[in-house]
């Protein structure tokens, strides 16, 4: 296949899902409520001047992962000044590096990049800068400032922090006490995110002088899931609270408890799959924390915005700020309605 012909020029009209959870702020599950008022009306979505914008993503072998792209297609589909070039998703950062090059070579007006390495992609993300390419960086970080113009990013020491506040909330309406046997169920200990998900848990248990009893980690996969929740229970024959970082390994570790008649404890998920959701308005679930999958659907908006020399109109600084952290809002019964259309599918 040649270098051109990997790249996919989108085609067709997708139900947009994007940016609904960029609408509530802080921590605090009580206060997480998505924003349902009309917005602002903005010149900024007004047509502007048609942009080219490139996106490359990872391949969609995971179902956040999956809405990702989806949501980033699905927002250059709304916009008629945009003519978005969609690359082949894949997880070889060599491929990848080819589908910014051809980026480059075709002028585009602007990239928007989820690295599958953000050390590998640095090179090729501060050549397109150089080459005068505003890139929006997504979720993987590149090791250089001088690589993307705007980073955007999900707070995975956030989603620790609100699942633990969430945690001690529940220690403290069901009279649990000192004595709350707590669990988690990480993802792949040795990346960075899992280590910011964990400091984040700790920290928030320590507010209500908790912590964590066991831990276990996982692989981010359906069989790793089932794998370690299997053996968690096996070892701990009766717990309180366990919170699973990710819900794609989720349903595995939902099998698990399943298969095992256990369902003593209150069950708290994360990034905000579909499932999860569902198993929330079923009651088999109490919460998950949402990891936003619309972070390159973001990167789009901006990525128009900086092509069309515009700035965000609700802020008073002109400039489309050089780094965003998206909120880590708790997914409840209360508030599940307003968040299930962000839900992607595992």
């Amino acid at each position: 296949m040649s270098q051109r012909s990997r790249l996919l020029r989108t085609t067709g009209a997708v139900a947009a899902v994007a940016l609904l959870a960029t609408a509530c702020t802080g921590n605090d599950p009580a206060s997480q409520q998505t924003n349902t008022e009309p917005r602002a009306v903005s010149s900024n979505d007004d047509p502007g001047k048609e942009v080219t914008i490139g996106f490359s993503g990872p391949e969609a072998d995971h179902g956040w992962l999956a809405a990702i792209n989806s949501t980033a297609v699905a927002e250059g589909e709304k916009y008629e000044d945009v003519d978005l070039r969609v690359a082949e998703g894949t997880n070889d950062p060599s491929m990848q590096i080819s589908h910014i090059e051809t980026f480059i070579n075709e002028g585009v007006d602007a990239i928007v990049l989820l690295p599958t390495d953000g050390a590998a992609l640095t090179k090729v993300a501060t050549q397109a800068m150089d080459a005068g390419i505003p890139v929006v960086n997504v979720d993987r970080e590149f090791s250089s400032e001088f690589a993307a113009r705007t980073t955007i990013l999900g707070d995975n020491y956030g989603m620790g922090v609100s699942a633990g506040t969430y945690a001690c909330e529940l220690v403290e309406e069901n009279d649990l006490g000192g004595d709350a046997v707590i669990a988690e169920i990480a993802g792949l200990d040795s990346l960075p995110l899992t280590q910011d998900r964990s400091d984040g848990f700790s920290d928030a248990l320590k507010e209500c002088d908790q912590n964590v009893d066991h831990r276990v980690a996982a692989e981010f996969t359906v069989q790793s899931g089932e794998k370690v929740a299997s053996n968690l229970l096996q070892a701990v024959p009766e717990i309180d609270i366990i919170w699973n970082h990710d819900d794609d390994q989720g349903v595995g570790v939902k099998a698990a408890f399943d298969n095992a008649n256990r369902d003593e404890f209150f069950f708290i998920g994360g990034a905000g799959s579909a499932n999860a959701m569902r198993w929330i308005q079923e009651g088999e679930m109490e919460a998950t924390v949402l990891y936003p999958p619309t972070q390159a659907a973001d990167g789009i908006r901006l990525a128009r915005l900086l092509a069309q020399d515009k700035g965000m109109s609700d802020l008073v600084q002109v400039e489309v700020p050089r780094r965003i952290v998206l909120n880590a809002p708790v997914v409840t019964k209360e508030n599940v309605e307003e968040y299930l259309p962000l839900g992607f599918e595992s």
